[in-house]
């Protein structure tokens, strides 16, 4: 890995964007190790869903609160090697989940592992933007592609690692995250190279959004719209990666292996459904492709909670590709209403993103210990409306970069 790239207004630096995507997935997968392990707590240590809600809080809320505030950060003097030393907070969370002796153990290690994600996300995305050239939406779309991948091992985490080993079955992951750091390492070398070069250009730099002016307070709506947006996929996506294995397993019957595999079919879609977003939006705009993601599984969800077994595969998948179309079109859209403040907006997008799935999990939690497992499933169903506020979103065009 070179640290001799082209400028991010010049051609595509594609091994950068393949090892920050690559990088993504190895963080995600640590953290994919949180929600994988709820089954297995909830019978070891006799939790209720509402502890277990408490855990992915405490992740994600720290995650949420501390992602903005890194990217504000950043924006003021970038820190290249800030990347590898979140990692480290996430390698010693790791460790430490593995062997926690009691839920409140639980509780400290997983809040290193939040403060790592709050470090890895907005830096990560900065680099991501840094070496996209032209391609912002196939640069985030592969970075976030390699986030959504890592949080689809959770339930394959869950079925071959935890079920077979229990909790310290986690300290696997060590190794995961000692790989990371090294090539976080290369990566950082690569950053602050590329800092000193933007410094030298500075002066012939144009930054081109492909949203129209629009005066503060039109981009106080629009980045409103925009965390509603996030709000209803988010609280709904959490709802199905860390909650929806207990309805398959009341409802039909199934074991927490069998269970775990349907909702790695919704987030292996989902994946792949953030891949092609990015280029889409590229094609044909941001907003049409975050009102188009959406709008297209609201009756796919409502569906979801009444069909049988067969239809809930077929119905996971299409949910699961639909509904992460925008997942990484949101945060572009957010940095091109305000393009000089790139990493303050993906740490507001992204954070805002665990902000809602730490809410909602404690909220889902809540919710099933209090009505039931199903009539929880119900009342989520009818998240994804909340997005239809996307149509609201100014209109943006074909992204054109200039020189002076």
């Amino acid at each position: 890995m070179k640290s001799n790239g082209t400028s991010t207004l010049g051609s595509p630096v594609y091994p950068i964007m393949f090892a920050i995507g690559g990088v993504h997935l190895l963080n995600d997968s640590l953290q994919a190790v949180i929600p994988a392990m709820f089954p297995i707590l909830e019978e070891s240590m006799n939790l209720t869903f509402t502890q277990l809600g408490l855990i992915a809080f405490a992740l994600n809320m720290v995650a949420s609160v501390l992602q903005p505030v890194v990217g504000y950060l950043s924006d003021k003097k970038p820190k290249p090697y800030a990347l590898p030393i979140g990692m480290t907070f996430s390698l010693v969370g790791i460790a430490g989940l593995a062997f926690a002796p009691s839920y409140w153990m639980l509780l400290i290690f997983v809040v290193f592992l939040g403060f790592g994600s709050a470090v890895f996300h907005p830096e990560g995305s900065r680099v991501s933007y840094m070496a996209a050239g032209t391609k912002r939406g196939l640069s985030q779309s592969i970075y976030q592609v390699g986030g959504n991948t890592g949080q689809a091992l959770a339930p394959l985490i869950s079925a071959f690692i935890l079920v077979p080993f229990g909790q310290r079955g986690a300290a696997l992951f060590i190794l995961v995250a000692g790989l990371a750091i090294v090539i976080l390492l290369k990566i950082s070398a690569w950053y602050k190279a590329q800092l000193i070069q933007e410094k030298l250009n500075a002066s012939n730099r144009v930054m081109v959004s492909t949203i129209e002016n629009l005066t503060k307070k039109q981009i106080g709506m629009a980045l409103m719209l925009l965390l509603f947006i996030i709000f209803a996929r988010s609280f709904y996506v959490i709802s199905i990666t860390n909650f929806y294995v207990f309805h398959l397993i009341e409802a039909y019957g199934l074991s927490i292996p069998r269970g775990q595999m349907f909702i790695f079919v919704f987030l292996a879609l989902g994946a792949v459904g953030t891949f092609f977003g990015g280029p889409l939006a590229d094609r044909i705009g941001r907003k049409k492709v975050i009102v188009l993601s959406l709008a297209m599984p609201i009756p796919l969800c409502i569906l979801l909670p009444y069909v049988p077994l067969w239809a809930v595969l077929l119905l996971l998948s299409l949910i699961g590709f639909l509904i992460m179309l925008s997942f990484s079109v949101t945060v572009v859209y957010a940095q091109e209403l305000v393009p000089s403040k790139i990493g303050t907006m993906a740490g507001l997008t992204v954070g805002l993103a665990f902000g809602m799935g730490a809410i909602g999990s404690v909220v889902i939690g809540i919710l099933m210990d209090g009505i039931g497992v199903y009539q929880t499933m119900i009342v989520i169903s009818f998240l994804p409306i909340i997005g239809l506020v996307g149509m609201g979103l100014p209109k943006d065009q074909k992204l054109v970069t200039s020189l002076k």
